[in-house]
C-alpha cells in the first residue's frame, strides 16, 4: 500500500509538472501570436535607426563604438569606413586617437573575431565571451596532447607581458617549452586562453604595422574585471540591434543558451513576430520608425556587423541577394540602398567601383554618386578618386 500511495503521489506529482509545462508552452505560444507582426521593411528600419544609418549621428567615435557594442575589425580598415557612415563630422584620426591613448583596443570578442572596442567593454565582454573561447580550444585537442593548459596560460602571460610578440614569436616560444605539440594549436590557445589586445601602431589610420599581442590588463594598466552579466547584454545588444529573437543574439555573440536571459527580462520587454512568425524581444521605449521612413545610400566596409548580427539576415539582405558580397576567399565592401544590400564596393587604383545587384533607377543611382562623394571626402580628403558603376567582383 505504501509503495502504491508512494507511486500514485509521484504520479500525481509528474501530472502537474507535465501540466505547468504545458500551460507554460501555451503562454509562451499564446503571447506570440498576440505579439504585433513586424514585417522585413519594418525590422530594417528599426535595425538602421539603432545602427545610426537613418541618419547621421552627433555622437562622438568612442559613444558610438560603445552603443554599438564594438566593430568587427578583422582588418584595418573597416572600422573607420563603419564610423564615416554613421557619424556626423567623423574623421579617421579621431578613432586613430582612441587607439592612441589605448582609451579603444582591438581584442577576440563577439563570433571570435577581433573587435575593436572600448577599454572599459574589452574587460568586461572577453571574459563574458571565455565560454565559447574554451569551446574553440577543443577544436585544438589533437595538437595539444600532454600539454598542461594552465600552465600555458601562465607562460603566455609572462611572455607577452615582458614584451608584445606577434603570434609567430608566440608560437615558437611556447614551442620549447611543448616540443610535441602542434606550434599553432598552442599559439591558439594561449588567445583564447588570455585578454590577447593588439597593440599599437597595428589599427592606426595610416601607420598600422604587423599584429602583436600583449594581455588588456597590462596594455590598459588596469586590473581584470567580473565579466559583464548576460542580462546587461541583450539589453545592450537590443538597443544596437534590435528587435531581436533569442537565436539572434546568440548569433552576434557566439554564445548559447541565451534563454534564460531573455526569459528573465521578459516582465521589462515588448515581444513581437516576424512573418515567419518567430518571437522577437525589444526595449519598449526604443524606435521603431515608420516603415516607409526614407533610407540614405549607405558604402559599409566589409565585415560590418550590421550585416552579421542576426540568425534572420533578411531584415537587411533581401533573399535574391544573399551570399552575395562574398566571392571564394574574398569578402567585398556592401551598399545599401533604402536600406537593403543592393551591390557591393571598391577602390580600384584610382576609382572608387560600384556594381549592382539591382538596377537603381536615376535618382538612386545620383543619390548613391553624392554618398560616395562624400565619403571619399572623409576618408580620403587629399586623394581623388572617379566614381563609376561596373564590376567588382571578377
Amino acid at each position: 500500500m505504501t509503495k502504491r500511495t508512494t507511486t500514485n503521489k509521484q504520479t500525481a506529482t509528474e501530472q502537474t509538472a507535465t501540466e505547468r509545462t504545458v500551460a507554460k508552452r501555451s503562454t509562451k505560444q499564446t503571447t506570440t501570436a498576440a505579439s504585433p507582426q513586424l514585417s522585413a521593411r519594418a525590422l530594417n528600419r528599426a535595425t538602421l535607426d539603432r545602427q545610426l544609418l537613418l541618419r547621421r549621428s552627433p555622437l562622438s567615435a568612442m559613444a558610438a563604438v560603445e552603443h554599438l557594442v564594438g566593430l568587427q575589425a578583422q582588418e584595418v580598415k573597416p572600422p573607420y569606413y563603419a564610423l564615416a557612415a554613421r557619424l556626423d563630422g567623423f574623421t579617421p584620426e579621431e578613432l586613430s586617437g582612441l587607439l592612441a591613448e589605448r582609451a579603444a583596443v582591438r581584442i577576440v570578442t563577439m563570433r571570435s573575431t577581433i573587435h575593436l572596442h572600448t577599454a572599459d567593454d574589452s574587460l568586461t565582454l572577453r571574459p563574458l565571451v571565455q565560454p565559447a573561447r574554451d569551446r574553440e580550444i577543443n577544436y585544438f585537442r589533437k595538437g595539444l596532447v600532454g600539454v598542461d593548459l594552465d600552465r600555458l596560460g601562465v607562460l603566455a602571460r609572462e611572455l607577452v607581458e615582458a614584451e608584445p610578440r606577434t603570434m609567430k614569436q608566440l608560437r615558437e616560444a611556447l614551442s620549447a617549452e611543448w616540443p610535441q605539440a602542434d606550434p599553432q594549436s598552442l599559439a591558439v590557445a594561449a588567445r583564447c586562453t588570455l585578454p590577447l589586445v593588439q597593440v599599437t601602431p597595428r589599427g592606426l589610420w595610416g601607420r598600422s604595422a604587423q599584429v602583436s599581442l600583449t594581455t588588456a590588463e597590462h596594455w590598459l594598466g588596469r586590473p581584470a574585471e567580473p565579466a559583464a552579466s548576460p542580462d546587461a547584454t541583450v539589453l545592450r545588444y537590443l538597443a544596437a540591434f534590435g528587435p531581436a529573437s533569442v537565436k539572434d543574439m546568440q548569433t552576434w555573440s557566439g554564445l548559447t543558451r541565451m534563454r534564460a536571459a531573455f526569459e528573465r527580462l521578459r516582465p521589462e520587454l515588448v515581444t513581437f513576430r516576424d512573418e515567419s512568425g518567430v518571437e522577437l524581444f525589444d526595449l519598449p521605449d526604443a524606435p521603431r520608425p515608420d516603415p516607409e521612413t526614407p533610407a540614405p545610400p549607405r558604402f559599409l566596409p566589409e565585415f560590418d556587423n550590421l550585416l552579421l548580427s542576426h540568425a534572420d539576415r533578411t531584415r537587411v539582405i533581401p533573399p535574391a541577394n544573399r551570399g552575395r558580397t562574398w566571392q571564394a576567399n574574398t569578402v567585398y565592401c556592401p551598399l545599401l540602398v533604402d536600406g537593403f544590400l543592393v551591390g557591393v564596393w571598391r577602390i580600384l587604383g584610382d576609382a572608387l567601383v560600384i556594381e549592382e545587384f539591382t538596377k537603381l533607377t536615376k535618382a538612386q543611382g545620383g543619390e548613391v554618386t553624392q554618398e560616395a562623394e562624400r565619403m571619399l571626402r572623409v576618408m580620403h580628403p587629399d586623394v581623388s578618386y572617379d566614381i563609376r558603376f561596373g564590376t567588382v567582383i571578377p
